[in-house]
């Protein structure tokens, strides 16, 4: 059975335990922001550990001795996570919606940049490849925003999430945080 099929196939089991108490949903929602958030960020070189994300998230407590960027990081991050799921409801995604999310995540670390496309250009260590010049961004964003619908009805949920990740990051809208907001 192809990776897709079984992952249907599960999501059909899961789907056989709803529905789900209000209580339970909101211990899984919690579950998900730390994990994420925690792996997330740490895929980005964040020190904190999943017990530290979860302090700082839930009881505002910082980490001594931990970067300040860090702590910033997790409550962004777990910020943009609640409107994801604000934003997934209206079964749409926009641009002012992409511009938004990375404003949420990135407002504390860098004000000026969060939710702009970038003006300059950048490079991406470990890799040869260079990302589009900013004169090309909002072009590249209109037209990548504008094929959606038609990936969604076309694509397993799924592959329809990868190839998202996959345009947005290689398009590089944002000077910073794109893999984070493409994950989101």
């Amino acid at each position: 059975m192809d990776k897709l099929a079984r992952t249907d196939e599960m999501k059909t089991r899961i789907d056989g335990f709803r529905p789900l108490s209000h209580h339970m949903l909101r211990q899984i929602k919690e579950y998900l922001r730390i994990g994420f958030t925690y792996a997330s960020n740490a895929l980005e070189g964040n020190s904190l550990t999943e017990t530290e994300t979860k302090i700082v998230i839930e009881d505002g407590i910082t980490i001594g001795g931990e970067p300040l960027r860090d702590h910033y990081e997790a409550i962004g991050h777990s910020e943009a996570y609640d409107l994801l799921l604000n934003t997934a409801k209206q079964k749409e995604i926009t641009e002012n919606q992409i511009k938004e999310l990375h404003r949420v995540f990135f407002y504390r670390i860098d004000a000026k940049q969060a939710g702009k496309y970038r003006r300059q250009k950048v490079l991406i260590s470990g890799t040869d490849f260079i990302p589009p010049a900013p004169d090309l961004i909002p072009g590249l964003m209109t037209n990548f925003v504008g094929r959606i619908p038609e990936l969604r009805s076309t694509r397993h949920p799924i592959e329809f999430a990868a190839i998202l990740h996959k345009e947005l990051v290689t398009i590089h809208p944002f000077f910073d945080g794109n893999g984070r907001v493409g994950q989101d």
